[in-house]
């Protein structure tokens, strides 16, 4: 489920190897609400504490957790620590399954073991947001995340944008919201950076430290179904894009179809383009669909300059 190191290719390699695999990438951490802080009608930021975290690894940028809520009784099943925990939390019987969701963080302190995490709250549709609703001082949740005593990269980052990128365009829904504000508030502002976030209704709007040269812009969708102001938004900032943030590549582009109901949307190039737009798309699966092919069959933005990633699904909840 989560990152795992490469093969080694030297004697000390295989000492590093043979190392990262008695410490995982990632662990669990026991933790418990520390306070909570309704940020707007759709958003509640959590803090967890506990000594654990001082083992945290502190990543940064859009750095996916998992968070195991309890069973309906209040109780944890235990599946251990290493890299295949998850492989032994599929094997319980379902009672026993914790739900599972995944998360991105929005800052940590290890130095005071504390984690931030904002949660959408979207009523009692799932035992993630009936959890978050009702979150309080005391209450106890397991996170699974980066391991600082690994020795080596622990993963579950996906922004990653080549450092001759001429434009920045971040794309998201409020699933996202977390993950893209973290990004935006860390970019040094060099790089014109241009975010577009979509969210329930105006209350939804946050307050922002960016640095300028970061245009972030927020879409109210009150009502409207997913996408809608999003898909015209980011049509309307290539229009307006000129020179070698949009340079065009010659030729028919192809996409593969991918079956958003059975297949998981989600693709980051491994080398991305460095001399024109960097797009990173995350959301609604298929709204970033949408968004993926617009850039790339429409605008004709290289494929390797796009990342996408679909977070979730309109009318599926995640797996776990």
């Amino acid at each position: 489920m989560f990152p795992s190191e490469g093969d080694a290719m030297t004697a000390g390699s295989d000492q590093t190897l043979e190392r990262a695999t008695e410490v995982p990438a990632y662990r669990p951490f026991s933790v418990e609400v520390l306070r909570t802080r309704r940020l707007s009608p759709s958003f509640v930021r959590v803090t967890f504490g506990g000594e654990e975290l001082s083992d945290f690894a502190d990543e940064g940028f859009d750095q996916r957790i998992k968070v195991v809520f309890p069973l309906p009784g209040g109780g944890f099943t235990p599946v251990g620590g290493g890299d295949d925990w998850y492989r032994r939390w599929r094997a319980l019987p379902a009672d026993l399954q914790n739900p599972i969701r995944t998360y991105t963080v929005r800052a940590v302190r290890p130095e005071r073991c504390e984690l931030d995490v904002d949660f959408v709250l979207h009523g009692e549709t799932g035992p993630a947001s009936r959890w978050a609703i009702r979150a309080a001082p005391g209450h106890r949740v397991v996170v699974i995340g980066p391991n600082a005593a690994h020795p080596g990269p622990t993963g579950g980052q996906e922004w990653a944008p080549p450092a001759g990128a001429a434009h920045l365009l971040l794309v998201g829904d409020e699933t996202a919201v977390p993950a893209v504000t973290t990004i935006a508030e860390a970019l040094s502002g060099e790089v014109r950076a241009t975010v577009l976030l979509e969210v329930p209704g105006p209350g939804d709007v946050l307050p922002l430290d960016v640095r300028p040269g970061v245009e972030v812009v927020w879409l109210s969708r009150d009502g409207a179904r997913h996408g809608d102001l999003l898909i015209p938004a980011v049509r309307g900032v290539l229009a307006g894009l000129t020179g070698p943030a949009t340079a065009a590549r010659t030729g028919a582009v192809t996409l593969e179809d991918v079956d958003i109901e059975v297949e998981t949307l989600w693709d980051v190039p491994e080398v991305p383009d460095g001399d024109g737009l960097y797009a990173w798309l995350a959301g609604e699966a298929g709204m970033v669909k949408l968004l993926r092919r617009h850039l790339v069959q429409e605008a004709g933005i290289d494929r390797s300059s796009v990342a996408f990633m679909g977070y979730w699904r309109l009318g599926r909840p995640e797996i776990g």
